[in-house]
């Protein structure tokens, strides 16, 4: 997919954002939505609750109410369902959500353009991280921007499965790095394959299987507990794991927490080559065959085009030119 130049992605950025202020034409003639309101909601759909979405903009529970109902006075509407012991979304608060994202995002892009254009250099990068990629991969490169641009503040959140995909396309995120399978098809962003992850099965020396001669068959996996990432996505369908469905399960959402429970024979499981390399060398962790199961992962870097600056710009090239992420693909 080719990236395109600046002046075409502030074009599909305006035409994007047109569209949602029209969608939204009805409410503004008046002009009584503002962002805080559907930063609010933004939060508290996020954090469940007044408090926690309260404690997350640096508000007390009471101004958040007030805004919220302020709101619905005005406009005739009942945002949320008080009814209960938790107030929950109504339709309309549920459609105000929804679109109300749509708004903050482009407002946020709107930002990015304005700096971008005044200085060349954006005032924020963010970068969304697979958490199958090793973060200490990107020490060099981080050491090396820095010697190069300080002025840009750069922010690094780590998701899994669709998850990753979903930053880009739902969540703002400037680049992904390492989100694995079929990359979503849109002209607002472009994509490049870094290469294929290893996945191997591996269980402790402890574990029932580890004492397995031959490929294990499903039968066999399905009398023992399997140890799944959670996908982190919210919004997009969530990615299938090499899981059977009448197999036992426990979910965590990271590596770390997963290989934990793997080396104390807690369950069986499938990790990135290179994750578990260390386990592998030291016997705490045995690699097993499975018979059927999907081997090997696409993994892919991705980005969006409209806010293609100098900071992305230069982070695109360094990736790809790296030797450290090149050595954890095939």
């Amino acid at each position: 997919m080719p990236c395109f130049g600046l002046n075409y992605s502030l074009a599909l950025f305006f035409d994007s954002l047109y569209n949602v202020l029209i969608s939204f034409s009805g409410y503004f003639q008046i002009m009584r939505i503002n962002l805080d309101v559907l930063l609010i909601l933004d939060a508290i759909d996020k954090h469940g609750s007044f408090a926690a979405a309260a404690g997350s903009l640096f508000k007390t529970p009471a101004a958040l109410s007030y805004m919220i109902q302020k709101l619905e006075n005005d406009l005739d509407i009942e945002l949320l369902d008080r009814s209960g012991h938790r107030a929950k979304f109504t339709d309309t608060g549920r459609m105000m959500l929804e679109k109300g994202r749509l708004l903050l995002n482009a407002a946020k892009d709107l930002e990015k353009q304005a700096v971008q254009l005044s200085s060349g250099w954006e005032k924020e990068l963010a970068i969304a991280l697979d958490d199958s990629f090793p973060f200490e991969t990107l020490l060099p490169v981080i050491d090396a921007f820095y010697a190069l641009n300080k002025q840009t503040r750069l922010n690094f959140t780590h998701h899994t499965l669709a998850g990753s995909w979903e930053e880009l396309t739902h969540n703002g995120a400037d680049i992904i790095l390492g989100a694995i399978n079929e990359p979503p098809t849109s002209a607002a962003w472009s994509y490049k394959m870094l290469g294929t992850l290893d996945n191997v099965f591996v269980v402790a020396p402890s574990h029932p299987l580890a004492a397995a001669t031959d490929g294990l068959t499903n039968e066999q996996l399905c009398l023992h507990r399997a140890v799944v990432i959670s996908d982190s996505a919210r919004f997009c369908h969530p990615l299938q794991s090499n899981l059977m469905d009448e197999q036992p399960q426990i979910r965590v959402d990271d590596f770390d927490s997963k290989v934990t429970l793997l080396r104390a024979g807690l369950g069986c499981g499938f990790l990135p080559r290179h994750i578990v390399r260390p386990w592998l060398a030291t016997g705490e962790l045995v690699e097993k065959s499975v018979i059927s199961f999907r081997q090997k992962d696409v993994a892919y870097m991705a980005w969006r085009n409209h806010s293609d600056g100098l900071a992305q710009r230069w982070w695109r090239e360094a990736l790809l030119a790296s030797p450290e992420v090149a050595q954890l693909y095939q």
